[in-house]
């Protein structure tokens, strides 16, 4: 499947039914204990724990199977599954990190990410310093000698800044720091980050690639062997590993990724179109929207976008926001996306930022468009407007 289409390898990635009785899924392998018929075999197995099935956490055919897929999809050499998106990040920082290194962490990334950087990797003697997203090539003035991993995610989260990453990653590339990628938001059918520069691609597979809202799964992509070693050894060390139904989740979410994102997109841009016309709105924070400050950056490096976006509303007393979000229909209130439904949930990108200052005094409301007819969940944010509007 050399030069086969997103769509086809999708449904055809990390499966061999013919090595499986004709079964077209992998089978799930439920393995702690591997046998070894002698002691050669045992011997050549310690030898080298990194390849081959050797001990259930260090991985099985289920977990390999996923993680084929994802690495055919990414375009990249190997990858390599944990037990969360969170897992997936801590094992990728931990793997090019050590005491006396610095770290460069985009101001906008994922709350988790930033808290790990914080309280795990300066605790340990790594100085972390966060940086503007919109820095771009200005990165260079950041750089040291010592810089060892410069940590992006496009869009932010919350706020979705969209970074110029072939420009830091050139950048990144003068003092050899490995730049990593948080692409949960655009998943790799809409941003290929090793055609932009990237070391490592990072991915909460809880989220789109599961699809469903009900299994934790994250998975680490690398440019070559020499990255995926030590991910792979961290990984190792951590014990971080799935369970084997929820690899099969995840396996079973990828062979719909792409119709799902189709929808996912369509139906956000609708909503986004209809938000920006309510005057209880004062700005949404979409990507694709030819509005959005990052949306040239966002034209150029990315063929699509996902269900993820936010909006701002006008200030408003607590009350008044409790009443609005309290009794949505179809809009879940919870943490997570990607699933096949709607979410909403307020956020305070102002109280976690550092590097940059969130000056906007209104309330910003993520939004996550699911697989609900968009019509449906027109209605129910327009029922929501009313109840915010009744209660000021």
């Amino acid at each position: 499947m050399k030069n086969a289409t997103t769509d086809t390898l999708l449904v055809h990635a990390g499966r061999s039914p013919r090595d499986n009785h004709g079964i077209v899924n992998p089978p799930v392998y439920h393995c702690s204990t591997v046998l070894f018929p002698t002691l050669d075999a045992l011997e050549a197995s310690d030898r080298n724990q990194l390849e081959g099935v050797h001990y259930g956490r260090m991985g099985t055919p289920t977990s390999f199977a996923f993680e084929e897929s994802v690495a055919a999809l990414e375009g990249g050499w190997r990858a390599v599954h944990t037990a969360s998106g969170l897992a997936a990040i801590a094992t990728a920082l931990s793997a090019f990190t050590k005491a006396g290194d610095h770290v460069l962490v985009t101001d906008s990334a994922y709350g988790p990410t930033r808290r790990f950087a914080r309280e795990t990797l300066i605790p340990y003697g790594v100085e972390v310093e966060f940086f503007d997203p919109c820095i771009g090539a200005g990165i260079a003035s950041l750089l040291r000698p010592n810089t060892s991993v410069v940590f992006l995610e496009s869009p932010g989260s919350l706020t979705f800044e969209i970074q110029d990453v072939p420009a830091i990653a050139e950048a990144a590339k003068t003092v050899g720091a490995t730049v990593m990628l948080d692409n949960t938001w655009a998943t790799p059918l809409f941003f290929r980050p090793f055609d932009h520069g990237v070391d490592v691609s990072i991915h909460a597979a809880t989220k789109y690639m599961v699809g469903h809202a009900d299994a934790m799964l994250g998975v680490i992509t690398c440019r070559d062997e020499a990255l995926w070693t030590p991910v792979k050894k961290a990984a190792t060390r951590f014990g971080t590993c799935a369970g084997p139904d929820d690899l099969f989740l995840g396996m079973r979410g990828l062979r719909t990724l792409s119709v799902r994102m189709r929808q996912h997109q369509e139906s956000a841009l609708i909503l986004a179109d209809w938000l920006a016309s309510r005057p209880e709105v004062t700005r949404v924070l979409h990507p694709a929207r030819p509005d959005f400050p990052g949306h040239a950056l966002w034209k150029r490096d990315f063929t699509g976008s996902s269900g993820l976006f936010s909006i701002v509303i006008n200030p408003v007393p607590r009350a008044a926001l409790a009443a609005m979000v309290d009794d949505l229909e179809l809009f879940g209130m919870g943490y997570s996306w990607g699933g096949f439904e709607s979410l909403l949930l307020p956020t305070r990108p102002a109280a976690i930022r550092s590097a940059t200052r969130w000056t906007d005094p209104g309330q910003v409301l993520r939004l996550h468009a699911g697989l609900e007819h968009p019509d449906d969940l027109i209605r129910d944010l327009d029922n929501a407007f009313r109840r915010l509007n009744a209660a000021l």
